[in-house]
């Protein structure tokens, strides 16, 4: 079995197996033609259930074959035009070169002794996303696995600096927008605040927090004997991309002595933006930001960072372990990262950004995501003036948001089963794949437009396979009530 170690008597084999699964991925890449091949998942689960995995099949030639059967068949492919969806991006390829290396040497960046050069790659790139968004010379920040880690580290730290004693942490307070991302309400059960902790904050008409009413709250926080804890406001909210009202949000913080968190895990793909930088304004002001580098920069997943304008605050994740990070190398300024993250062991994740900065620059990142912000204009545009649709919001990212509304049909439950069936069927077709969400209490459709190859033409054919899904259901609805 130390034949499949990888080690200086196998780096030749290590060579040719890995080589043969690049050449099996390129090659389904290169021949796949529509997102999803449309299985279910009463069709797959017997293929996976029926492998025994106590009976190896001792090469890897053979492993890929069953792995073309069980995954690589059926996979989602985020890289095919008409894969609209989720926030998923197609990846490039010096972020992919920098998979490969980084899982091949598997270096663990929690300690300066299991990572050395990897602790300071990570360290510059903390230090160019921090400067991109104007933190100040004290900011600091740590990778994490993703948003939700990242939002919940910064309210641990939040937390933490409002100096209120555990027995009284129900009155704690969070503030937020009514289209955040759930990740803050979670964080808050996770934190041990209470029921009420968070604040819902009503949008206006583009989506965006209504800084009134932020204000509002925040004062009726204070007369009710609570304590504003945070405020978390979005650059880039999940469903429709809207980015809430920075400035002002900062000046009420400030007015109130609360924490300022920005949720810029959809957004961060401004800061290397040369057209739309503008829409980041106030950023700056924050005390803590989330950032995902595998939405918006087109980074493999995981790819994310919190980070904060006082590295002081990161003093509230640090636990000194005798074994790994004692306290007297904090003292001989060994630069141990376990000492800023909630995580222990964690992948140099880090090198896919550094690889991706050094073969394409930020300009190359920023005009690839401006390309799809300009798409959606054009996606607007094209939904806005057809009657078959009801678009919510012009985007300022790439989010379109839409309901596709038949003609002589009034019931809006019966629209909203004719969108669901319809993004049902367009899945299982395998032809594109859409999201969904809710607005108010109806049923609408999403396009995530995270793909530069997607053009116009691809959403105007898309649009038509969901009015006839949409129109199949209602007239097989129609055929079944007479």
């Amino acid at each position: 079995m130390r034949s499949h170690l990888l080690n200086n008597t196998t780096a030749e084999q290590y060579r040719r197996t890995v080589t043969a699964g690049v050449e099996r991925v390129a090659a389904k890449i290169a021949a796949t033609d529509r997102p999803f091949s449309g299985v279910g998942v009463d069709e797959l689960s017997p293929v996976v259930d029926a492998i025994d995995l106590d009976r190896p099949l001792g090469d890897a030639t053979a492993a890929l074959d069953e792995l073309g059967e069980v995954y690589l068949r059926d996979a989602v492919y985020f890289h095919h035009p008409r894969y609209l969806g989720h926030l998923n991006c197609p990846v490039v390829i010096p972020a992919v070169l920098g998979e490969a290396v980084l899982s091949a040497i598997n270096s663990s960046l929690d300690t300066w002794d299991q990572s050395a050069g990897g602790t300071l790659i990570e360290r510059r790139l903390i230090d160019w996303t921090t400067e991109r968004i104007g933190l100040g010379p004290a900011a600091d920040g740590i990778f994490t696995s993703g948003g939700t880690q990242s939002n919940l580290q910064a309210l641990l730290l939040a937390r933490e600096e409002a100096k209120v004693r555990p027995e009284h942490y129900t009155r704690l307070r969070i503030f937020t927008s009514e289209c955040s991302h759930f990740s803050v309400q979670k964080s808050a059960k996770l934190l041990g605040l209470g029921p009420d902790a968070v604040i819902s904050v009503p949008v206006d008409s583009n989506k965006r927090m209504q800084a009134v009413a932020l204000a509002h709250a925040l004062e009726q926080c204070v007369a009710e004997g609570a304590v504003p804890m945070a405020v978390v406001a979005t650059a880039g909210t999940t469903d429709f991309g809207s980015i809430d009202p920075l400035p002002e949000i900062a000046a009420l913080c400030e007015q109130f002595a609360t924490w300022m968190h920005v949720d810029a895990a959809y957004g961060c793909g401004l800061l290397a933006s040369r057209e739309r930088r503008g829409l980041l304004e106030g950023i700056a002001h924050a005390d803590s930001v989330t950032v995902d580098y595998h939405k918006s920069f087109f980074q493999p997943v995981s790819s994310s960072a919190v980070l904060v304008r006082d590295r002081a605050s990161l003093r509230h994740a640090l636990y000194h372990a005798e074994y790994l990070n004692p306290r007297r190398m904090a003292e001989e300024r060994i630069p141990n990262q376990v000492d800023k993250s909630l995580q222990t062991t964690r992948r140099f994740d880090a090198l896919k950004l550094w690889m991706t900065l050094r073969v394409m620059g930020a300009d190359g990142i920023g005009e690839l995501f401006d390309e799809v912000c300009d798409l959606a204009a054009e996606g607007w545009k094209l939904l806005a003036a057809d009657p078959r649709f009801d678009v919510v919001v012009q985007p300022q990212l790439s989010t379109l948001v839409f309901r596709y509304i038949p003609s002589g049909v009034t019931s809006p439950d019966q629209i909203d089963r004719a969108n669901l069936y319809a993004r049902k069927a367009l899945f299982a077709s395998g032809e594109a794949i859409v999201a969904g969400t809710k607005v108010g209490a109806r049923q609408y459709l999403k396009f995530t437009l995270l793909n530069p190859e997607t053009t116009v033409d691809d959403i105007a054919a898309v649009l038509d396979l969901i009015s006839g899904h949409a129109e199949q259901y209602l007239g097989e609805s129609l055929v079944r009530a007479s």
